[in-house]
């Protein structure tokens, strides 16, 4: 489960506060996929953020008593020095998992061929993306924190078998996903939420979101 308790955050734009949570209090259960709905703007890769770890509430307390990801697409991981090869062993080891089997999924699904023994610093964008999507599902999560959807890449195959991973993991775990429209969190979800002047709005149906979003647009 993953639970805000009372939970506030917030940023001083330079004119004035912009407030992302205020107060809030939410839970997220293990087997019930969420979609956020929030508009462009309004904090939703900053609660994604929070919901990973990487950010910290302003006030509050946010609880995990399951195994959250990093962000999908999140590329702060990466170390640009070293080699895919050196970051993949390296994260794996972080996370307690066999280093030989997460370089060789990775390898298998990332196909970079020679540059997987390349520094990261000289990949592409869509080099860098493949990686770290090919991680985040070497890791094997209890929740997968989505930001706007898949990402995609030129790839093709890449794009094939990432996504029929991704579909078979939906089938045993959580994804919480956020994004500014409804058809994005219809792949994923059947419960939704809506942000809504700092507060998060919970729906059994994404139906019921959506109503409340459309009229508060």
């Amino acid at each position: 489960m993953l639970e805000f308790d009372n939970v506030s955050k917030s940023f001083w734009t330079g004119k004035q506060r912009k407030v992302i949570l205020d107060r809030a209090s939410f839970r997220v259960e293990i087997g019930n996929s969420l979609g956020i709905l929030a508009p462009n703007g309004t904090g939703k890769t900053t609660i994604i953020n929070m919901m990973s770890g990487l950010e910290k509430p302003d006030e509050g307390e946010i609880r995990r008593s399951c195994r959250v990801s990093f962000p999908l697409g999140f590329m702060g991981g990466l170390i640009g020095k070293h080699t895919a090869r050196e970051n993949v062993r390296f994260i794996a080891e972080l996370y307690d998992l066999d280093p030989d089997y997460v370089e060789a999924f990775c390898r298998w699904l990332c196909e970079l061929d020679e540059y997987f023994e390349m520094p990261v610093s000289t990949f592409s964008a869509g080099m860098r993306s493949r990686l770290s999507f090919a991680l985040l599902l070497a890791l094997d999560f209890d929740m997968y924190l989505i930001d706007e959807g898949m990402p995609s890449t030129a790839d093709v195959n890449f794009n094939r078998k990432a996504g029929s991973i991704l579909r078979e993991r939906l089938e045993r775990t959580t994804i919480v996903v956020v994004s500014h429209q409804a058809a994005t969190l219809e792949k994923f979800c059947r419960s939704a939420a809506v942000l809504r002047n700092g507060q998060l709005y919970m729906f059994d149906t994404l139906e019921e979101a959506k109503a409340l979003y459309d009229y508060e647009g």
